[in-house]
């Protein structure tokens, strides 16, 4: 495996973490518009996650088709905390806020050390990369 597919599939892999939160909180949250929001995010990552598939496959590489240990442990603890919270919702909201930090630091250490075709592919993704910290943020903040 080159350097450049295990760059690409440490960031599946990562992105894959997020979408798999996302659609576990989906099945936790009982508000319906958070619901239809973590929908969005989930499809969000499922997007970025076939555009670094299809680079991976293009290398003639096998993309990574699972996530990582720390992306389950922060699924488990937000599980954890949301049954002792009085507020599952902002439980899970925080806990995929953090998430999303994650996934933001992730892309931008790829893009300083990356490759000039691996860079390009992370510069058209990071605009959904950054939407979706960025949304995850506005809404924790709504919820302090």
């Amino acid at each position: 495996m080159t350097n450049k597919t295990a760059q690409l599939n440490e960031l599946i892999e990562i992105t894959r973490d997020g979408q798999r939160f996302y659609e576990h909180a989906r099945e936790e949250v009982k508000d319906i518009g958070l619901q239809n929001l973590f929908s969005d995010m989930v499809l969000a990552k499922t997007e970025v996650i076939q555009a670094l598939s299809l680079k991976v496959a293009a290398n003639h590489e096998q993309p990574a088709t699972g996530g990582t240990f720390a992306g389950k442990c922060r699924q488990i603890y937000a599980d954890t905390r949301a049954m002792i919270s009085s507020d599952e919702d902002a439980t899970y909201i925080a806990q995929l806020e953090e998430a999303e930090d994650r996934i933001l630091h992730a892309f931008e250490d790829a893009l300083e050390a990356s490759e000039a075709d691996v860079r390009t592919l992370l510069v058209l993704e990071m605009p959904k990369v950054r939407a979706c910290h960025d949304r995850m943020r506005a809404l924790k903040k709504a919820t302090e």
